[in-house]
């Protein structure tokens, strides 16, 4: 009787041990994707405030004196600290053509980032204002029709240099996209870079005092629905 005690006894205890493992496997595939998701909102919160990865880092300087050197390549495109310049937009892969814009014109090369114009971005742009507090910059996504006339987005890109840490913001909205009335029936339409619509894209640049606007462009999608 004691032998078949101990037996049973063991049975129970590894019996409560297999119900307490399968509760935990449940937990895990019913609450796994809601902890991922609260995971990753937490990392892309905290410190800079962009998200954790590999980027493309591309820097927008403000300088006082005009530029005269070949500055194709690198990761920055100088513009005038106080004015205005046009970054014309190419597609292919990220690539400055052309660093120097304090002379009016840069030149920069992104892919194309929403094909089907569904409003899910096949990457994203963050950015973020650094340098000496008090600058501001405005920059707009324009492009031409066939007719030469031109189209600006009525979303733009502000970036202010507050006092205090700076932290990225998600802009892919502002820089990926014109937002503008391309049939004149007073309704918005939605055009994303390289859209066949409009040509000869461009960042139209508008300084005041900001020494750099930090971006990063990120393999992550952006809803802009």
């Amino acid at each position: 009787m004691k032998k078949k005690n101990i037996a049973s006894s063991a049975n129970i205890g590894l019996l409560t041990m297999v119900i307490a493992l399968v509760g935990a496997v449940a937990a895990g595939v019913i609450y796994g994707v809601g902890y991922e998701q609260k995971r990753s909102v937490t990392s892309s919160a905290k410190g800079s405030g962009a998200p954790s990865g590999a980027h493309y880092n591309l820097n927008i300087i403000g300088v006082p004196k005009g530029k005269t050197a070949d500055m194709t390549g690198g990761h920055r495109i100088f513009v005038p600290l106080v004015g205005k310049c046009s970054i014309a937009l190419s597609q292919g892969e990220f690539a400055v053509l052309d660093g120097n814009c304090t002379d009016g014109k840069g030149s920069f090369q992104l892919p194309s980032p929403d094909p089907d114009n569904d409003g899910v971005t096949t990457y994203s742009v963050w950015a973020r204002a650094l340098g000496k507090p008090g600058g501001k910059s405005e920059t707009t996504t324009c492009a031409f029709d066939a007719l030469g006339v031109e189209y600006c987005s009525a979303s733009t890109m502000i970036q202010i240099r507050n006092k205090g840490k700076s932290t990225f913001s998600d802009v892919s909205r502002q820089l990926l996209y014109v937002y503008t009335d391309l049939d004149g029936d007073g309704i918005l339409e939605r055009v994303p870079l390289f859209d066949e619509r409009l040509r000869d894209y461009f960042w139209s640049y508008d300084n005041n005092g900001l020494k750099i606007v930090q971006l990063r462009f990120y393999e992550i999608p952006t809803n802009v629905n």
